[in-house]
């Protein structure tokens, strides 16, 4: 099995930089920049748990400046594991019958995980895996929106303190 190349580091002026390895080309690209961290550290989360959702793997770098250089910083490893999506007929028997969720408490559902996933990632917890979905699935039914921002608050506050 060949080895990647060790991620370049990026060129210019230190910033958070996130390069991302394409096997197909066997290149290291830039796939996320900004002067601040939080930016490219949320784009990280989405874009690792978009190729996830599809069943890919995601391999990224994370680069940023220290004492005016550039220095490399462990974003996330990747792995091969994902989030199980489940099937039609699983989410038709997990309904109740004539109680199903109207659309409305469905989209305030779906919203409550985006938040608590987006917050995730801002705290810089990037790598997901099928039992940390598992656990957003669980807060986001239980939780009411008050207090999901309230937990997505104190992420924010948590990532501030690095």
């Amino acid at each position: 099995m060949p080895t990647r190349p060790q991620s370049p580091q990026p060129s210019g002026t230190p910033r958070w930089v996130a390069m991302v390895y394409k096997p197909s080309s066997e290149a290291w690209a830039v796939c996320a920049e900004s002067p601040h961290r939080s930016p490219v550290q949320y784009a990280l989360a989405e874009m690792a748990h978009t190729v996830r959702a599809r069943g890919g793997d995601l391999e990224v770098t994370l680069w940023g400046p220290r004492a005016g250089a550039w220095e490399r910083f462990d974003a996330f490893a990747a792995t091969t594991a994902t989030a199980p999506v489940p099937k039609a007929e699983e989410v038709e028997a997990s309904s109740s019958g004539p109680e199903r969720l109207s659309r409305l408490t469905e989209r305030m559902d779906g919203r409550r995980r985006q938040v608590l996933v987006a917050s995730l990632g801002r705290a810089g917890l990037h790598d997901l895996g099928p039992d940390d979905f598992g656990a957003v699935e669980a807060l986001a039914e239980r939780l009411d929106e008050t207090t999901v921002r309230r937990v997505a608050h104190w992420l924010a506050l948590a990532a501030g303190r690095r």
